[in-house]
């Protein structure tokens, strides 16, 4: 048997148990009728909009039922900006984002809406 150095031992038993963990983290399920191109979230209440996370899907853009990986953010309640092709911009407001799960928005959350 062939004897492996410590350091790719240590990366195959830690690493996957360490990914494994992780899960598949907050995702973000499209089930607007139309694709999203731009997608910031804020605190409820806040304002304080982040980064747009349509930029972590490969093509830019969120198709309806599609999911998006949310990054850099933690559990807790959420509004949402969400934007369109055609420059028309929605408001979700209030709603709730928990650890490792999917949180979705539908054309009947949609608030507050311009083009």
């Amino acid at each position: 048997m062939l004897r492996l150095p410590i350091a790719v031992y240590l990366i195959w038993t830690i690493l996957p148990g360490s990914a494994m963990a992780q899960g598949k983290g907050i995702r973000f399920w499209n089930l607007t009728t139309a694709t999203i191109s731009n997608f910031q979230l804020s605190p409820a209440g806040k304002n304080e909009w982040g980064s747009n996370q349509t930029l972590n899907d490969k093509d830019k853009e969120v198709d309806h039922d599609e999911r998006l990986r949310i990054t850099g953010v933690e559990p807790g309640r959420y509004d949402a900006k969400v934007g369109y092709r055609d420059n028309r911009q929605c408001v979700v407001r209030d709603f709730e984002i928990r650890a490792g799960a999917v949180f979705s928005i539908a054309d009947k959350d949609l608030k507050d809406c311009n083009k």
